[in-house]
Formats: structure tokens, sequence, C-alpha cells
């Protein structure tokens, strides 16, 4: 998905985001409905390299909100797949304490799209 057909004025990327999934771009568009200025993807957290140095694991937040300094990751996945998600955020606060960050769950989002009108649809993400 892209963000070219919306006019997003509180995303404060240098380029266009690129959404993985439609619950992401809703996302967004909540955010700017509020004036919460927020970026994409903009960090990645190295969890785990191999002895030679090389990343094995890594995670990057779908949203840094600036003025919360808070990162949040959307998981609108079927409640099974989510223990991996879980781990690596366990993990983003062990290594980076000083890193806030929450999860939404696909019942958060639920929540967020029927207050707003938004058709969620189920989403198979990453």
């Amino acid at each position: 998905m892209t963000a070219a057909k919306f006019n997003f004025t509180s995303y404060m990327g240098d380029t266009p985001p690129q959404f993985a999934n439609r619950s992401e771009e809703e996302c967004a568009r909540i955010l700017d409905y509020y004036r919460i200025p927020w970026m994409y993807e903009p960090r990645t957290f190295v969890l785990e390299r191999d002895v030679q140095g090389s990343v094995i694991e890594a995670f990057t937040p779908d949203f840094y909100l600036p003025e919360q300094d808070l990162f949040v990751e959307l998981t609108t996945m079927k409640q099974a797949h989510v223990t991996k998600k879980n781990m690596k955020i366990r993990k983003v606060r062990e290594r980076f304490p000083e890193i806030n960050i929450k999860l939404f769950y696909k019942k958060d989002f639920l929540k967020l799209a029927q207050k707003f009108d938004i058709a969620a649809e189920e989403e198979h993400g990453r």
C-alpha cells in the first residue's frame, strides 16, 4: 500500500510510508485526525547478533510518536501468531530499557475501528 493517495499532515518522515497492511494505514489516519505527529518504521532495534557480529534478529516497530517518545507496534494477526511478536517486544524492553514501546493487539485495533467506523478486515501481516 502506498501513502500517495492520502495527504498525511502529521507525518514527519522524509519519504512516503509504504504500509505493510491496511491496519497500519488506518492507524496513520487516526493519528493524523488527532494531529499526533508520527513516523513510520524509523528505527530498527538489533536484538541478537552472531559471533561474527551479523544481525540474526531485529525488530522494527510500526510507528514512532515523537511527542510521546513512544514506539507503537500493531498486530492484527490471529492471536496464536502473536507470541513471537510479544517475545521481540520483551527483548526490546530488556536490551533497550530507555525505549517506550506499546503493542496494540487485534482487539485494540477493532475497538478503534469501531469507534472511527473503519472497515477493519482480517489481516495476515508480518
